[in-house]
């Protein structure tokens, strides 16, 4: 039962804008940021190079090979192409040599103490230092530290280039929609002059523009992307007292999401966030609060409550085959940090299967996120961690398992038949780490369903072995 990596929205029309003039647009970085920034901005009339340190990635993309799962993003890319609007190039310099403005879009990992990494920006600085064409702006897009504006004025040595910082707010899975679509444009700069160019980059989008300083706009990143943890851990929170008190974490997140003042997003109980921002940016934001004197209390308590919730995962799968799960074959089904993906950086499903393979558990894992493109890095990263199998069809993975944990909430999950999943499974339960499949479909084939924060998850297994 091998399933498509399909999801369950269609890709919206694009809406049509009018561009008042076309920039040429350098853009540093073939990333997932760095691909849709430079696809967008083509499909909005500027001209646009995308430097790119991967001389293979380069040949691929001129060729509008997308290995990125992101519903719109290969048809921007080959349109942008054909269109003679979008080029790939290989390195930063290559790109920039008549850029009215320069984005650079590379990696800011998390590096030694949680502090982020900068060695990217700091390697394209020096790289392009000589050759920016003078009066041009070069964009922060990457999410940096507070500060960072002013540090990358000063390595730059360029009097005659401004800095700006604006942010990216794109979600992996819609991060196309969500260029397209944003809820708001946020541009930072000493200069009022370069912040202006750079908004009018996203002209007739008609989304409200914040212009401010430079601190401020790297400040609101890091202040969006915490808040949205915050959330995540109080409801994962709440739903392990949901489970103590009987009360039923759908319907209390049902009654708090309606209130306007709290709204229903990022009320959904899970194994924990995770993916390529949440974790960096969280922990970035303790370092210069703690570099600034300032105990962010607040903050520390949503990191260690994310920490705790795989271990909470791993516990509820323990107790529903019995107890421990030592030399028990558990079936994974989702490894991706999210549905829509192909991303397993900072993975709350591998950190669970971490935790059940540290216990002795055998660990058979299933994504359709990984079937989509060949991923030779995705397999390289699972093979290096050595803690499951990974197959390609859904009842391998039930085959002779003592029970499934969904971990990423995969649409077509949903639809399985579950009458031949049943079949397969040693022992007939479903851990639902997501609370995304229908316990009463589960229930008509025989297998019992454990979720996270509701009364089902109180009542005894009463499902046939």
């Amino acid at each position: 039962m091998r399933l498509s990596p399909r999801l369950s929205i269609s890709f919206p029309r694009r809406r049509k804008v009018l561009t008042v003039h076309s920039y040429r647009v350098a853009v540093i970085g073939a990333g997932y940021v760095g691909l849709t920034t430079a696809a967008c901005l083509a499909s909005l009339g500027h001209r646009v190079t995308c430097g790119e340190v991967d001389a293979a990635k380069v040949e691929r993309l001129r060729r509008a090979d997308v290995r990125i799962l992101e519903p719109g993003l290969p048809e921007l890319v080959a349109e942008g192409l054909a269109a003679g609007r979008l080029d790939f190039v290989v390195g930063a310099a290559a790109a920039t040599a008549d850029a009215e403005v320069v984005f650079l879009c590379v990696p800011t990992p998390m590096g030694e103490g949680g502090t982020a990494d900068l060695t990217a920006v700091e390697a394209v600085l020096t790289e392009v230092r000589d050759h920016l064409p003078a009066g041009c702006v070069l964009v922060n897009k990457s999410t940096v530290p507070v500060g960072t504006a002013g540090r990358t004025a000063a390595l730059l040595g360029r009097d005659d280039v401004a800095v700006v910082s604006n942010p990216e707010f794109l979600r992996e899975g819609s991060g196309v929609r969500d260029f397209l679509n944003p809820d708001r444009i946020v541009v930072g700069s000493r200069s009022r002059a370069a912040a202006e160019r750079v908004s009018a980059l996203y002209a007739g989008l008609g989304a409200p523009t914040v212009l401010t300083d430079a601190a401020s706009a790297e400040m609101v990143k890091y202040a969006a992307n915490c808040f949205l943890a915050m959330k995540l851990s109080y409801v994962n929170s709440l739903a392990e007292l949901c489970e103590r008190l009987g009360a039923d974490i759908g319907d209390v997140t049902e009654g708090m999401g309606r209130d306007n003042r709290i709204g229903p997003s990022f009320l959904d109980p899970g194994p924990g966030w995770g993916g390529s921002c949440l974790p960096k940016d969280t922990n970035a934001l303790m370092r210069v609060a703690e570099a600034a004197g300032f105990d962010f209390g607040i903050l520390r308590s949503v990191i260690a409550a994310n920490d705790r919730q795989a271990a909470r995962v791993a516990d509820k799968v323990a107790e529903a085959v019995g107890g421990s799960v030592s030399g028990v074959r558990i079936g994974l089904l989702g490894l991706t940090f999210k549905a829509g993906t192909n991303d397993l950086r900072d993975s709350p499903a591998l950190a669970v299967a971490g935790v059940l393979h540290a216990r002795g558990a055998d660990l058979v894992g299933y994504d359709p996120g990984l079937l989509a493109l060949d991923q030779p890095e995705a397999h390289d990263l699972l093979a290096a961690a050595g803690i499951l199998t990974l197959v390609d069809d859904v009842l391998d993975v039930a085959k002779d398992a003592a029970a499934l944990v969904v971990l990423t909430e995969w649409p077509e999950f949903r639809g399985l038949d579950w009458h031949r999943v049943a079949d397969a499974l040693a022992g007939r339960v479903v851990v639902d780490g997501r609370n995304h499949l229908d316990p009463d479909a589960l229930a008509k084939a025989g297998i019992a369903w454990r979720g996270l924060g509701h009364r089902h998850a109180q009542q005894p297994l009463t499902a046939p072995a």
